[in-house]
C-alpha cells in the first residue's frame, strides 16, 4: 500500500513536516492503532501496580494479614507479568509499523532520484543523496515509533497519575506535581535551541559522507598523483567541524537533560518531605505514601526519558525538511499531460531549430536543424564544448530542449512516453557504467528476460564472450564496483553486448573505442560495424574511420551546425573540416595505410549511397 504524499511545499514547519512525516504510518494504521490500544491497557496496568503495593503495606504488612499480603503478592506478580507480554507485543507492533515506514520512504526516495531528470543529478552530491536515504530515513524511523508512543504514554501516564494522586490526596498530589510546567517550559525551550543545531549537525555529516564517497571513487588518481596527504588534512578539516557541531550539541543535551531530571526529582523529595510529616501525624497511611512515591517513580522514567525524545523530534524535524527536499524536487524532463507511448519506430530522426542552454543560463546549441533517415551513420564533429555530447543527451531526453523539437519518426519525443522513447534507443558511451554484479547480468541489464543463448549470442558479436569464458567465473564473474575488475577495453565490448542485445533501431555512439588499444579496436570495430547495420546511428567521432563511414557529418562550432555532408563533400567544402581533417584526422588514415583493415567503413562505404541525406538547405548554406 503506497502512503499518501503531501503537495510540496516551499517552507514547512516543524509542525508541519514533523505531521508529513507520521503520516506515512497511516500505511500501517493496523500495527500502530494495535500498539497504541495496548498503550492505554498498559498505562491502566502502571497506575493500578502502585495502588496494590499501597494495600499490600497497609493491610497485609501493617495488619499482620499474612493471607492478604500473599495474595496480593500474587496478584502483583500476575500484573507485572502481564504487563510485560502486553509491552512485548507492543514494541513489536511499533517496531514492525515504523520499519515499514522506513522502507517506504526509502523506496520513495530511490524512485524519486531514479525519475530525476540529469539536471537533477548534475548539481547534487553523492554523499548527501547517501546521507538522506539512510540517515535521515533511520531518524524519522524513529520518530514514527517508539519516540512518539513514548511521549504519548508518558502523557497518559502523567494525567493518569495526577488523577489519581488527586483522588488519594489532593494537597499531595499538587504538591507532587507542581514542577511539571517549568519541567515543560524547560522541555520547549531544549526543543527549540536543538532543532536548527541538528539540521547544521546533518548537513555536515552528509558533507562528511561525501568527502568520503569522492576520496574512496578517487583514491587511484589520488595514488597516482601522491596526494594522500593533502586529502587526509582536507578530511580532518571537514571532520574537525562536525566534530564541533556534534560538541555544541552535547553541550547542549549534557545541560538540559539531567536539569529535567532534577526537575523530576524536586517532586518526589517534596513527596518525601511533606508525606512523611503527614505519615507522622496519622494524616496519611504508610501504604499511601509508598503508592505515591512508587506513582512518581514510574513517572521518572518517563520523564528522563524526555531529553531523548525532543531531541528526537528536532532531529527528525530537520531530516524530514531535508528528505523532502528531494521528495519535492521537481524534473525537468517528464512525460507531458496525455503523452502517448512511442509506436515501434524505424529510425527517422529530425531536429527543428534546437536550442539548449545547461541550468537555463549556459548556451550550449543554438537553431540546431538536421535530419537523419532510417538506417544512416550521422557523425558528430567539433571541438570540446561545441555541443556534440549535448545533441546525443537531447534525443532520449535527458534534457528538454529550450527551444525547437526533436522529431522520431514524426513523433514529437515531448509528446510521447519517456520509456517507451528510451526503450527503442542503445547507448554505448565512452565512459563506460557497469554495475557491481555479474558480467551475465551487466549484459541483459536492458533487457533482464533475455535468455543465456541471446546473451552469450550478444557477447559473441560484440567480440567478448572469449575473454569472458577467461575470468574465473565466465559469466558469473562479479565485475567489480563501476567495473574497476576489468580493462576499458574489456569493459567496453561488454557495453557493446548489452547495446546489441537490447536491439534498438537508434543507437548512439560517443567514441566507443577510445579506451582500447589497436588490437581491441579491430575487434570493437567489427562489432559495431554489425552493431550499425540497419539502424540509425549517432556517432561522435575521433576517428577517420568512423567518419569516412557516416552518411552525414555535422560540423559543430560553438553550438551551431558549422558545415555538414559527407566526407568528401565537406573536404572541398567547408574549410573547418578541412582543417579537423588535416589536424586530427589524416595522421590517423597515414596510420591505417601501414596498418590495413582497421577501418569500420570498408563494408559499409561500399553500400550505395541512395539514402543519404545532408542537412537542410539553411544549414547546408551556413556549411559553405
Amino acid at each position: 500500500m503506497s502512503p499518501p504524499r503531501d503537495p510540496p511545499s516551499d517552507s514547512q514547519g516543524t509542525a508541519q513536516i514533523l505531521v508529513r512525516c507520521y503520516r506515512y504510518l497511516s500505511a500501517y494504521w493496523q500495527l500502530a492503532g494495535g500498539a497504541y490500544l495496548l498503550l492505554f491497557v498498559i498505562t491502566g496496568l502502571a497506575l493500578l501496580i502502585p495502588r496494590l503495593v499501597g494495600w499490600i503495606v497497609d493491610r497485609g504488612m501493617r495488619a499482620g494479614d499474612t493471607e492478604f499480603m500473599g495474595t496480593g503478592v500474587l496478584a502483583l506478580l500476575g500484573l507485572t507479568l502481564l504487563k510485560g507480554i502486553l509491552s512485548y507485543w507492543q514494541g513489536r507492533w511499533t517496531e514492525m509499523a515504523s520499519q515499514g515506514v522506513a522502507y517506504d520512504l526509502r523506496n520513495a526516495i530511490h524512485e524519486k532520484l531514479s525519475s530525476l531528470s540529469f539536471s537533477y543529478h548534475d548539481s547534487a552530491q553523492t554523499g548527501q543523496l547517501l546521507s538522506r536515504t539512510v540517515q535521515d530515513v533511520e531518524r524519522i524511523r524513529f520518530l514514527t515509533g517508539r519516540a512518539v508512543l513514548r511521549m504519548v504514554e508518558g502523557t497518559v501516564l502523567l494525567l493518569g497519575t495526577f488523577l489519581v494522586l488527586l483522588w488519594m490526596n489532593p494537597r499531595l498530589a499538587v504538591l507532587a506535581l507542581g514542577t511539571m510546567p517549568v519541567l515543560g517550559w524547560v522541555a520547549y525551550r531544549f526543543g527549540r535551541d536543538y532543532r536548527p543545531l541538528s539540521l547544521e549537525l546533518q548537513q555536515q555529516l552528509a558533507v562528511l559522507t561525501t568527502r568520503v564517497e569522492e576520496d574512496l571513487r578517487g583514491a587511484r588518481v589520488v595514488k597516482a598523483f601522491a596526494q594522500e596527504e593533502a586529502k587526509i588534512e582536507g578530511f580532518e578539516r571537514v571532520n574537525d567541524n562536525w566534530f564541533q557541531l556534534s560538541a555544541r550539541a552535547a553541550r547542549l543535551r549534557a545541560f538540559n537533560i539531567p536539569l529535567l531530571e532534577l526537575i523530576a526529582s524536586a517532586g518526589t523529595m517534596f513527596i518525601i518531605w511533606y508525606g512523611g510529616s503527614l505519615v507522622i501525624r496519622d494524616q496519611l497511611t504508610l501504604g499511601e505514601l509508598v503508592a505515591f512515591s512508587t506513582y512518581l517513580g514510574q513517572l521518572f522514567n518517563p520523564v528522563r526519558r524526555m531529553g531523548v525524545i525532543l531531541t528526537a523530534f528536532a532531529m527528525a524535524a530537520a531530516a524530514g525538511e531535508r528528505i523532502f527536499e528531494i521528495l519535492d524536487a521537481k524534473s525537468e524532463v517528464e512525460d507531458a499531460p496525455g503523452a502517448v507511448p512511442l509506436p515501434p519506430i524505424r529510425g527517422h530522426v529530425r531536429f527543428e531549430n534546437v536550442s539548449f542552454a545547461y541550468f537555463g543560463r549556459h548556451r550550449v546549441l543554438d537553431g540546431v536543424y538536421f535530419e537523419a533517415l532510417p538506417g544512416q551513420i550521422i557523425a558528430l564533429l567539433g571541438a570540446t564544448g561545441s555541443g556534440k555530447s549535448t545533441i546525443i543527451n537531447l534525443i532520449p531526453r535527458f534534457y528538454e530542449p529550450s527551444h525547437g523539437r526533436i522529431l522520431v519518426d514524426g513523433h514529437d519525443t515531448g509528446q510521447v512516453t519517456l520509456h517507451s522513447l528510451r526503450d527503442q534507443i542503445g547507448i554505448v558511451l565512452q565512459e563506460t557504467t557497469l554495475f557491481a554484479a555479474t558480467i551475465r547480468e551487466n549484459i541483459a541489464f536492458g533487457c533482464p528476460e533475455a535468455s543465456e543463448e541471446e546473451i552469450v549470442a550478444a557477447a559473441r558479436a560484440a567480440q567478448a564472450h572469449e575473454f569472458i569464458l577467461e575470468t574465473p567465473d565466465g559469466y558469473d564473474t562479479k565485475v567489480g564496483e563501476r567495473g574497476v575488475t576489468l580493462s576499458g577495453g574489456q569493459k567496453q565490448r561488454i557495453a557493446i553486448a548489452r547495446a546489441v542485445l537490447k536491439d534498438p533501431r537508434i543507437l548512439i555512439l560517443d567514441d566507443a573505442t577510445s579506451s582500447v588499444d589497436t588490437g581491441t579496436e579491430q575487434l570493437i570495430q567489427l562489432a559495431l560495424e554489425r552493431l550499425m547495420e540497419g539502424r540509425t546511428s549517432f556517432v561522435i567521432a575521433q576517428r577517420l574511420s568512423t567518419v569516412r563511414a557516416a552518411d552525414l557529418i555535422l560540423v559543430l562550432e560553438k553550438g551551431r551546425v558549422a558545415a555538414s555532408g559527407t566526407h568528401a563533400e565537406l573536404l572541398k567544402q567547408s574549410g573547418l573540416y578541412a582543417e579537423i581533417y588535416h589536424r586530427q584526422l589524416r595522421p590517423q588514415e597515414e596510420q591505417g595505410n601501414q596498418a590495413p583493415g582497421s577501418s569500420i567503413g570498408h563494408g559499409l562505404r561500399g553500400t550505395a549511397r541512395s539514402s543519404t541525406v545532408s542537412a537542410a538547405e539553411p544549414e547546408r548554406k551556413a556549411g559553405r
